[in-house]
């Protein structure tokens, strides 16, 4: 359940994860495309199924799309979180429905609908375009179905997060406050939170009677994250809890902006004090008593999910979920260990290229601890952390109409996590804007602890997280044109996290990390994703302890311990999703070389970008036809 709420309220990756849909094939003029690359280039380049040579199938594709928009909107309508997400106010007094009756009943109207489009469409008379629409669909829907069978094993909450701080997230960061009438929205959902934060803890009940536990330090940090959204007025202390002071600023926002009067605004004020003592404060309390009361029921010493009912079977499911491609754990895990090796002999010529005297585990440890390599633990060293890092993100900003045809409109922002829900060393991750632009996209940072982020390892993680990476990627699906809008909204872990790396061994190419400390940190991140294939498989598969993780780890990176500890137990609780950055990594380098040697001197960087992108979110299989069809668009 906590995977499907997060999925709900985050749409990662990302964490990601993940969520929820796919992206196009554009008919414009690509927002950098000059006449002399367009036909290399251009989005007419990189669709197969052009309408000069496809227009006697036009008919029944356009019927098609025109019904993919009707059940899209259906679908949307049964998610008030989800179009607010896409910055729409329908049913903005709402939240979703969430628990196992909810997530059945989403299952069967997906499979209802594939029935429905089989009987009523031919696909031998679709583009292939609209054949890949139709298969990402069913793959959807056959995908949601499968998850039914293992609901009660996503954990409810971990080292990511859960439903305690997703919720105030979603409040303070996607419910924008116009006009009285989005406030007054605003008190409703306070008021519907006690009722969905209710949905989920029951299933977490549910979960835990039947032995389905996340370890103790989950229990632990979600106490502390729950505790924080509580504390602080109108429940208890002088300062405002952080929902409290969210909607405060927002009223007091509508006073500004002359949409209301004081007299309104003090009335506004006291209903959200209603509805946080009568349904979001209870809510919260209940929460965190069951916590309290479950913690020691929980594993002090952390095991993967092999040793729940039904575990292996479960942890097979989810990498089958998050690689979309059918690899055992053993294949998982020997893959990983290639890639260690492989990268450890890069490693170690710019251990050379240095000069450092010393071998590679002294150079991780010298590189790991060296004060150098840090900011100072204090607000300007944080504030140097995000000015350095949006330098690095201009620069390679001016770059990208050398790579790609089709770049992002919407804007992006560099922001330090909310105090509320900021954890030592956590990921930094980032947050979609709205498809019209109205919300930027935003590349969040942990900054409580600076000591958990080496410099070497900045510059890697902007261009992962905002540009050439997840912003781009997502944001250019957001803005897709000319395919049905359920395509525009996608969510495959092994596609999107799968083009972060890529971005980052692509942003190499383009010129940058010049200082070999910063490569050396590109390849520390490449190394952590290819440790996440040996240890995800190792502890949830091969019965690693928690500190056997923890140890190939320090063996086999550079990567501060604070930061180490905390991936380790976000693997324990998000089991598989961290082995899709790889996978989805190596497919698609696999596929850009498979694209070279077929296409030799008439190879186009920009048009195999454009494809990669312009379809959208893809799981394995679709994407690697996709580029296949380009391939044999181009003559080869």
């Amino acid at each position: 359940m906590f995977q499907s709420f997060i999925r709900t309220l985050l749409v990662s990756s990302f964490v990601v994860l993940a969520v929820s849909a796919c992206q196009q094939e554009s008919g414009g003029t690509p927002a950098t495309s000059t006449e002399s690359n367009t036909s290399q280039s251009g989005p007419e380049s990189t669709v197969p199924d052009t309408a000069q040579n496809e227009t006697s199938n036009l008919s029944e594709t356009e019927r098609l799309n025109a019904w993919f928009d009707e059940k899209y909107e259906e679908q949307l309508q049964r998610s008030p979180v989800q179009l607010t997400f896409l910055g729409r106010k329908d049913r903005y007094d709402e939240f979703d429905e969430f628990g196992v009756e909810a997530a059945r009943d989403d299952a069967a109207w997906l499979m209802g609908t594939v029935e429905e489009m089989k009987a009523d469409f031919d696909y031998d008379a679709l583009t292939p375009l609209a054949q890949e629409s139709w298969d990402l669909w069913v793959f959807q829907a056959e995908a949601a179905q499968r998850a039914l069978e293992f609901i009660y094993h996503d954990y409810l909450f971990g080292e990511l997060g859960g439903p305690e701080d997703q919720l105030p997230t979603f409040m303070i960061n996607f419910h924008k406050v116009d006009t009285e009438a989005d406030m007054r929205a605003y008190i409703a959902r306070l008021r519907e939170s006690g009722r969905a934060l209710g949905q989920v803890l029951d299933q977490g009940k549910a979960s835990a009677e039947m032995g389905i536990r996340p370890p103790r330090f989950a229990f632990e940090v979600a106490l502390k994250r729950a505790s924080n959204v509580v504390d602080g007025g109108p429940f208890t202390g002088e300062e405002d809890s952080p929902v409290f002071a969210d909607a405060r600023r927002k009223i007091d926002g509508l006073v500004t902006a002359g949409e209301i009067d004081q007299a309104t605004a003090d009335a506004l004020v006291l209903e959200v004090e209603n509805a946080m003592d009568e349904a979001f404060g209870p809510a919260y309390t209940a929460y965190i008593e069951w916590l309290q009361a479950e913690i020691d029921n929980a594993d002090a010493e952390a095991q993967g999910v092999s040793a729940l009912p039904d575990g292996e079977a479960y942890y097979n499911h989810q990498l089958a979920v998050y690689t979309t491609l059918d690899m055992t754990a053993d294949e998982v895990h020997e893959l990983g260990l290639g890639e260690v090796a492989r990268i450890k002999g890069e490693m170690e010529a710019i251990r050379e290229q240095v000069g450092f005297e010393g071998d590679l585990a002294a150079f991780f440890e010298f590189i790991r601890t060296d004060p150098r390599f840090y900011y100072p633990n204090t607000d300007e060293g944080r504030q140097g952390y995000l000015d350095d890092t949006r330098t690095y993100l201009a620069e390679i900003e001016q770059k990208l109409p050398q790579w790609f045809g089709r770049l992002p409109k919407a804007g992006l922002e560099v922001k330090r996590v909310e105090a509320f829900r900021e954890v030592d060393g956590g990921a930094q991750h980032y947050m979609p804007g709205t498809p019209d632009g109205s919300r930027p996209g935003v590349y969040y940072v942990h900054m409580s602890d600076m000591s958990a982020y080496s410099k070497t390892d900045m510059e890697t993680v902007a261009y992962h997280e905002a540009s050439p990476g997840h912003h781009m990627q997502i944001s250019i699906a957001q803005e897709l044109e000319g395919v049905p809008q359920f395509r525009t909204q996608a969510g495959f872990s092994v596609y999107s996290e799968g083009w972060g790396l890529y971005s980052e061994a692509l942003a190499k190419e383009m010129g940058q990390f010049q200082d070999p400390y910063m490569d050396f940190g590109r390849l520390t991140a490449e190394m952590w994703r290819a440790i996440r294939l040996v240890v995800d498989t190792g502890m949830h598969a091969k019965g690693w302890s928690q500190e056997q993780a923890v140890q190939f780890f320090f063996d086999n990176s550079a990567i501060p311990e604070g930061a180490v500890r905390s991936e380790v137990r976000r693997y324990l609780t998000f089991p598989g999703q961290a082995v899709s950055y790889k996978i989805g990594m190596l497919k698609i380098q696999e596929l850009r070389a498979m694209a070279e040697e077929a296409l030799g001197e008439d190879f186009d960087i920009r048009g195999f970008h454009d494809t990669v992108l312009g379809g959208g979110a893809l799981p394995m299989p679709l994407l690697e036809r996709r580029v296949q069809h380009w391939v044999e668009s181009q003559g080869g």
